[in-house]
């Protein structure tokens, strides 16, 4: 099924397995309540059996929308019953599924399980000739090597980098860098 039309449709990585579990659901669920109360839908990857929860049902309390594009081996817990779920069983599928149903790619800080994923979409996109506009929230300088490699490697030889990455400081900020950024894309 795919989602209906009316806000951005995000592809959220989050995680929250490891250090700073509390802190990382407490961004999730802010995220997915900001981000639906202003219209955008989610997309969700599940694998090997983690869900980012806070973030999905924090979303949904909002308003929102939300599909999650899971491995075999996830079972939703109750509280995700009637979530639209796409059930792939291989990882390259999962990563082509969310690119192709993504405007937008926006990445929470988390495991590095969060990062491998955000590279598939992308690099999933960019086989398919979508150019999804990434935006990574830096809230404890999570993101700050990326951030440095941006400015000091991409920015002197690839004009216009900054509408392919950006970084945000703030759930705010996140949503008003991504969502200017979809509709320059759009």
């Amino acid at each position: 099924m795919e989602p209906t039309k009316c806000g951005p449709i995000l592809a959220v990585f989050a995680s929250n397995k490891g250090p700073g579990d509390a802190e990382r659901a407490s961004l999730m669920s802010q995220t997915g309540t900001y981000f639906a109360k202003r219209g955008a839908q989610l997309v969700c990857l599940a694998e090997n059996g983690i869900i980012p929860i806070p973030l999905i049902t924090a979303a949904r309390a909002a308003g929102g929308v939300v599909q999650i594009v899971v491995d075999t081996s996830i079972i939703l817990p109750p509280a995700l019953a009637g979530v639209t779920m796409d059930v792939l069983d291989d990882q390259k599928a999962r990563f082509d599924r969310v690119a192709e149903l993504a405007e937008g790619l926006v990445t929470l800080p988390g495991s590095l399980g969060s990062a491998v994923e955000l590279f598939g979409v992308w690099s999933a996109g960019k086989n398919r000739g979508r150019n999804c506009p990434v935006v990574m929230l830096n809230r404890h300088k999570a993101f700050e090597v990326l951030r440095g490699y941006a400015v000091d490697v991409l920015s002197p030889g690839l004009p216009g980098y900054d509408k392919a990455i950006q970084f945000a400081d703030t759930v705010e900020d996140l949503w008003s860098r991504i969502s200017w950024l979809v509709s320059e894309v759009r």
